[in-house]
């Protein structure tokens, strides 16, 4: 596999990573944090990244996208990641969009992409119901009335559940709680009548969401395509999303390690720079070494949505775990070579590693997909 970016490719990553320093810096994930802004986003940078075309990056160009693809929408989620900009990429490009592309009619994707594609509307995916991440296990339930529907349950780390416009339901619409299928897709409008949302204070000050679902009613329109066909889209929806963010991961894993290689070169110890010792020097090499094998998983599995390969499934789940494995070795020892200052809010160390600790928990932790892959092997 080429690792060489095409010119095209180039462009993408520059204009990601200026927009990225300059309008999403670190300094933007402080002052939301310190001001415990409502929103936990800012929605101008959002719509100031719509209209460079990155929002719509996987969106066809049909339903107002710029119909980039994943190998480009991963190179803007890296830079992202370098500097933990807060974006509903994850939670409205990745989950709720993809969604709505393969499971919603021509005429729900004509009335809800386009939104999504010039930053106007956060939709966010609700689908946990646990601690743990199991995306069949789903007891929220979508029963038929006279006029269309009734919703009733709970979901919890719904990513930018508090601020969304919308909401797109895994609810369970057949069957018991665990069967793998009798899954619908349920469209929920923000406002909606019975529908409480409460923000989740996580511990990287990013925004996640309990929602709860008493009694709703809803229309027929409300469902994504069909009933009880949610179980055909989810593993791609999903399987898409924890490719995103381990290109997310990558990036931030990529920024940590500079920081550090660049402290290991300019803190002086015995009158040398600490790199210089040889201890250090071999922990450095063998995070290099963990990184690049993180960087060609993420780069393979981007790729594979592309070229829509069978094994998508697998290189999912290879690359989750990987960048997850790599993200929290990479984050620990960062802390460690900076020493007692690396737990400190007076360095960005600490707030990359924060990252990780949530990350490793987003749609499946290391032990999840280790399994999962097993499993998809025939293990």
């Amino acid at each position: 596999m080429s690792f060489v970016l095409t010119e095209e490719q180039e462009s993408i990553k520059r204009t990601a990573k200026s927009f990225a320093s300059e309008r999403l810096p670190i300094t933007n994930l402080r002052t939301l944090r310190d001001t415990k802004d409502a929103a936990g986003i800012s929605h101008d940078a959002w719509r100031a990244m719509a209209d460079l075309g990155l929002a719509g990056a996987a969106i066809p160009e049909a339903f107002g996208g710029s119909a980039l693809g994943y190998a480009e929408l991963g190179l803007v989620l890296e830079e992202c990641g370098r500097t933990l900009a807060a974006t509903p990429l994850v939670s409205t490009v990745l989950l709720a969009a993809n969604a709505i592309l393969l499971a919603g009619t021509d005429a729900q994707k004509s009335a809800l992409l386009p939104p999504i594609a010039r930053g106007e509307s956060v939709v966010a995916f609700a689908l946990d119901e646990g601690a743990r991440h199991a995306p069949q296990r789903i007891s929220t339930r979508l029963e038929a009335t006279a006029g269309g529907y009734r919703l009733t349950g709970e979901k919890v780390f719904v990513l930018d559940g508090h601020i969304a416009n919308a909401l797109i339901v895994v609810a369970r619409s057949a069957g018991v709680d665990d069967a793998p299928d009798g899954l619908t897709f349920v469209l929920v409008p923000q406002g909606t009548p019975g529908v409480t949302v409460t923000r989740t204070n996580l511990v990287d000050t990013r925004n996640a969401a309990r929602v709860r679902f008493d009694n709703v009613t809803l229309p027929a329109s409300a469902v994504l395509g069909t009933v009880g066909t949610a179980r055909a889209h989810l593993d791609t929806v999903l399987d898409r999303a924890r490719i995103g963010i381990a290109a997310e991961m990558l990036g931030a894993i990529q920024e940590t390690f500079e920081r550090t290689l660049a402290y290991l070169k300019t803190r002086k110890q015995f009158g040398v720079a600490i790199g210089s010792f040889q201890g250090l020097k071999h922990r450095a090499a063998a995070l290099f070494c963990e990184i690049e094998l993180t960087k060609s998983v993420v780069m393979d599995a981007l790729r594979a949505i592309d070229e829509n390969r069978p094994d998508l499934a697998q290189l999912a789940s290879a690359a989750k775990a990987r960048a997850t494995d790599t993200f929290l070795t990479v984050t620990a020892e960062a802390v460690q070579m900076h020493g007692g200052i690396g737990v400190t809010d007076d360095l960005d160390i600490g707030l990359f590693l924060k990252r990780a600790r949530v990350c490793e928990m987003t749609l499946g932790d290391s032990a999840y997909h280790r399994d999962r892959y097993a499993r998809l092997l025939g293990y």
